[in-house]
């Protein structure tokens, strides 16, 4: 038998052992887990939630702490419990779920030591909940607006400074999705508005790395608005492109790209020649 097939062999056995195995430990902590919710007495129980809990086997830890809380209501060891219940939660990723519970241990417990915690992790969880890119960025939103209002109420936590980095990268995706729809406009000929929306960037991210990239892209989107107008339009819109690159210079004069917003005010420049010595000439022959 060739070698290789002997080892499909080997890997459809190994695969199947381990199907089993998963399989037979599955049913036998289900079953233990089961045992431990039918148990009545609730010391037993909270004993077996702390375990699980300190197994990082969120799930287990979830299931008994939900249903032992009720019974511990009053008890100096509720704050404690609901804490753990809230990263169990969390750790298992339900972080919308998770932001709720932040919310309420602070609501319940206002003089709690681990107050500052709770506000800075209901913030994180948005964080953590913040889509890609491409996506609606309602939760970026809310979890930089949650940083700054933690920011705000603990200035001097050490983990303000962490709250800060996050609104930072929350800008940066903000930014980068007005970017992709901007370039969308231009990939798909829309000329003007992605001219306008390349400005708006400007004017939302005035403090950009690249900002200059930005402003490039504003006099090219110009520059293609003026070539596909109308003949009796181009003037006007060519010195539009002229206005916009002058304006680069003043506004990025250390820029390495001044050379490529000058190309785009003499070629606009060659433009209107061209087409002001075509009206002239028109204008004599008639």
């Amino acid at each position: 038998m060739p070698e290789y097939l002997n080892f499909a062999h080997f890997m459809k056995i190994f695969f199947q052992l381990f199907l089993a195995v998963f399989f037979l430990a599955s049913c036998s902590n289900s079953a233990k887990l089961g045992k431990v919710l039918k148990s009545k007495d609730k010391e037993y129980k909270l004993k077996m939630a702390e375990q699980y809990y300190a197994q990082k086997r969120y799930y287990q830890a979830q299931t008994v702490y939900e249903d032992i809380l009720p019974l511990f209501k009053g008890d100096t060891r509720y704050e404690d419990m609901f804490y753990k219940y809230t990263y169990s939660i969390y750790d298992q990723g339900f972080y919308l779920n998770a932001s709720d519970l932040f919310k309420t241990y602070t609501e319940n417990f206002p003089n709690s030591n681990r107050l500052e915690e709770m506000e800075y992790m209901r913030a994180y969880a948005f964080y953590k909940l913040s889509p890609k890119v491409e996506l609606d960025q309602t939760d970026t939103y809310k979890a930089m607006s949650l940083m700054q209002a933690f920011i705000n109420t603990h200035p001097q936590s050490p983990r303000s400074k962490d709250a800060a980095s996050i609104i930072e990268l929350c800008h940066e995706k903000l930014e980068l999705k007005d970017y992709k729809s901007a370039i969308l406009y231009y990939n798909l000929g829309y000329f003007k508005a992605a001219a306008i929306s390349f400005t708006t960037l400007l004017s939302n991210y005035p403090d950009s790395k690249i900002g200059d990239q930005y402003e490039i892209e504003v006099i090219k989107s110009y520059f293609q608005y003026a070539l596909n107008s109308y003949q009796n339009k181009q003037v006007e819109r060519f010195e539009k492109v002229i206005s916009e690159a002058s304006e680069f210079k003043d506004r990025f004069p250390e820029s390495k790209l001044i050379t490529v917003a000058d190309d785009y005010k003499a070629q606009s420049q060659n433009k209107i020649n061209k087409l002001q010595n075509e009206q002239t000439k028109t204008a004599v022959q008639q």
